[in-house]
C-alpha cells in the first residue's frame, strides 16, 4: 500500500513476484470491501504513518545494515552494533509513541482531521513499535548477509496481512480490521525476524555497554543526509493524500488513491530496466569515469522512456475499462484523476534511474537539492489547487510535482558532469509515442468489450510502438531482439539468429530527411487508424469486436 522511495535496485526473484501478486489481489479487495470512503480513511492513515515512521526510524534501520556489513578490528563488533541499534530502535519507537498519544489526547488530531481519527492515531502509535522492530530485524538480517531471510520476511508480512486483514474487513470491522491485519503482520515478522537475528548474534547484546572507543557518534549520525532525501521523497508520495483528506470527504480520497495506485504501476518499468541494465555506479564515480556514467544514464533513460511511454499510452487508452474492472464500479470517479496523473508518473519514472545514479556519487547534495525543489513545488501546488478543485486539483498538482523530478534531477546531475539526455533520443522517442498513440487509441475505440480490449490492446500497442520506434530511429532494428534473445526456450534461441542478422543495420531509416519521414509516418498512421475505425468502429456493429 505504501509508495516506497527508490533506494537501490530491488531483486526480481520469487519474493518480488509473490509480493507483486499479493498486492495485485489485496488492493482491489480492500477497495471493494471498504468502499471509497473507508479506503480513503485507510490510505490517509497509512500516509500519515509513513511520514511518522521515517522520523521514528531516523536512520537506525539503515545504520544497522550498513555497519553490520562493515568489518572492524574491534572484538565483538557485530554484537555491539546489533545491541546498540536495537536499544535505539526500541527507545525511539517508545518515545515517539508516548509523544503521539499525548498529542492526540491534547485534541490536535481531532481539530485537524476530525474526532473519529483520534482512536486510529492511538493505534498507529502502538503499531509503530511493531513496525520498528520488524524493519530493524529485516535490515539486521541483510547486514548479516542473510538477504534471503530478509526477503522471506517481506513475503511473510504480505501474506499475513492478506490472511488477517481481508477476513476482518469482510466481517465488517472496516478500517480497524485492516489496521489490525497490518499490526499482526508486523508483529509476526518482528518476532520471526528477531529470532533469526538471535541465531547469528545474541540479542542479549542489547544489555552490553560498548567500550569507549565504540564509534557511537558515527553510528548515531549515520544516514542523516539520506534521511532528508527519504523524507523529501516521502512528502512527494504522501502530502497529496494528507492534504486532500483535510479539504475533501473520504470517498474522494479513496478514489484519488485508487488512481494513484494505477498510475504508479508505471514505476515497475524503470525498476525492471535498472535491474537488467543498471549496475552500481559508485565505482565509476570514484574513478571519475564520467563518459561511462553518461552512456549508462542515457541508455537507461531512453529504454525507460520507450517502455514506460507505451505503457502510459496503453493505460490512458484503457482507463475507462481498467478502473471499474479492477476496483469496481464505485471507483469510476478515479478515471479522470488517473488521466491527469499518468504524465507525471511517466516523468517520475524517468527520474528514478537518474536519482539512482546521482546518489551513487555519494555527496547527496545535488539529489537533495533537486528533490527539495520538486517536493516544494508539489506542496505549494497541492495547497493552491486542492481547496478549489479537490482530487482533480491534487492530481494536477502531483503530476506537475512528479514530472518536475525529471527536470530538476537532469539539471542536478549535469552539474556534476553527467548528461542523461546525451544520446537518449528523446525527440525521436516522443515522435514514436505520438505516432503509435493514434492506432492504439483507434483499436481501443473499436473494441468495445472491456475484457477483450484488455486482451488485445496491450500487445497490439507494444508491437505498433516498437515498429515506430525502429522507423523513427529511436532504436536500432536489432535492439528489440536483444532482450528476447536472453529469454529461455522457445523464444530465446529463435530470437538470437534474427538479432545477429539485424546487428549493425542502421536504425535511422529516414531517407529524404527527418521532417519528410515524420510526415510519411504520420500519414500511414492516420490512414491505418481511419480504415480501422471506418471498418470496425463501434457504430458498425461488427460482433467480433463487441
Amino acid at each position: 500500500m505504501n509508495r516506497s522511495p527508490p533506494g537501490g535496485s530491488p531483486s526480481l526473484g520469487s519474493a518480488t513476484v509473490v509480493l507483486l501478486l499479493a498486492g495485485i489481489v489485496s488492493t482491489p479487495l480492500l477497495f471493494r470491501l471498504l468502499g471509497p470512503a473507508g479506503f480513503g480513511d485507510y490510505s490517509f492513515l497509512l500516509s500519515l504513518f509513513a511520514l511518522y515512521m521515517l522520523l521514528v526510524q531516523s536512520g537506525i534501520t539503515g545504520g544497522v545494515r550498513e555497519f553490520l556489513a562493515k568489518s572492524r578490528s574491534m572484538a565483538d563488533w557485530k554484537s555491539y552494533v546489533v545491541g546498540y541499534f536495537l536499544r535505539l530502535a526500541v527507545l525511539f519507537a517508545l518515545a515517539a509513541a508516548v509523544v503521539t498519544i499525548l498529542v492526540s489526547r491534547s485534541g490536535y488530531v481531532a481539530a485537524l482531521f476530525g474526532a473519529e481519527y483520534t482512536g486510529y492515531v492511538y493505534g498507529l502509535a502502538l503499531l509503530g513499535i511493531a513496525v520498528q522492530l520488524q524493519t530493524y530485524s529485516r535490515e539486521a538480517l541483510a547486514g548479516l548477509d542473510l538477504e534471503r531471510d530478509a526477503e522471506r520476511l517481506d513475503v511473510l508480512d504480505k501474506i499475513t496481512f492478506v490472511v488477517v486483514a481481508i477476513p476482518l474487513v469482510a466481517l465488517g470491522f472496516g478500517v480497524s480490521g485492516a489496521l489490525v491485519g497490518y499490526a499482526v503482520a508486523s508483529l509476526v515478522c518482528a518476532v520471526v525476524g528477531l529470532g533469526l537475528v538471535h541465531r547469528r548474534v545474541s540479542l542479549s547484546s542489547a544489555f552490553r555497554i560498548p567500550p569507549r572507543r565504540f564509534p557511537r557518534r558515527e553510528l548515531l549520525t549515520f544516514g542523516s543526509r539520506n534521511l532528508v532525501l527519504l523524507f523529501l521523497l516521502a512528502s512527494l508520495y504522501h502530502v497529496d493524500v494528507i492534504m486532500l483528506q483535510r479539504f475533501r470527504e473520504s470517498a474522494a480520497v479513496g478514489n484519488y488513491r485508487a488512481a494513484l495506485l494505477l498510475a504508479e504501476a508505471l514505476w515497475f518499468v524503470p525498476i525492471v530496466i535498472w535491474t537488467v541494465h543498471g549496475r552500481s555506479t559508485a565505482e565509476l564515480w570514484s574513478r571519475n569515469r564520467f563518459d561511462e556514467i553518461t552512456a549508462l544514464a542515457s541508455k537507461t533513460t531512453r529504454n525507460t522512456l520507450l517502455l514506460t511511454a507505451v505503457a502510459a499510452v496503453t493505460l490512458a487508452t484503457l482507463a475507462d475499462a481498467v478502473v471499474p474492472l479492477y476496483f469496481g464500479p464505485d471507483a469510476t470517479p478515479a478515471i479522470e484523476p488517473l488521466l491527469l496523473l499518468i504524465p507525471g508518473a511517466l516523468g517520475f519514472a524517468l527520474a528514478r534511474p537518474v536519482l539512482e545514479i546521482a546518489t551513487d556519487e555519494g555527496s547527496l547534495r545535488y539529489p537533495i537539492g533537486a528533490t527539495a525543489c520538486a517536493a516544494g513545488l508539489n506542496v505549494v501546488l497541492n495547497a493552491l489547487l486542492i481547496p478549489g478543485y479537490g482530487m482533480h486539483g491534487a492530481a494536477l498538482a502531483t503530476t506537475i510535482g512528479y514530472g518536475s523530478m525529471f527536470v530538476f534531477h537532469v539539471l542536478a546531475v549535469r552539474r556534476i558532469g553527467v548528461d542523461p539526455l546525451a544520446g537518449a533520443r528523446l525527440g525521436r522517442a516522443a515522435a514514436a509515442t505520438a505516432l503509435a498513440a493514434v492506432p492504439i487509441f483507434a483499436l481501443a475505440t473499436v473494441v468495445v468489450n472491456p475484457w477483450l480490449s484488455l486482451l488485445l490492446v496491450p500487445p497490439f500497442g507494444l508491437f505498433v510502438y516498437l515498429v515506430f520506434a525502429v522507423l523513427t530511429g529511436t532504436v536500432a532494428p536489432a535492439e528489440p531482439f536483444d532482450a528476447l534473445a536472453e529469454l529461455p526456450e522457445p523464444i530465446g534461441p529463435r530470437a538470437e539468429p534474427i538479432r545477429r542478422r539485424l546487428e549493425g543495420v542502421n536504425g535511422d531509416l529516414t531517407v529524404v530527411g527527418w521532417f519528410q519521414s515524420m510526415l510519411f509516418l504520420a500519414g500511414i498512421t492516420l490512414l491505418v487508424s481511419g480504415l480501422l475505425l471506418a471498418t470496425f468502429g463501434p457504430d458498425t456493429g461488427v460482433p467480433v469486436f463487441g
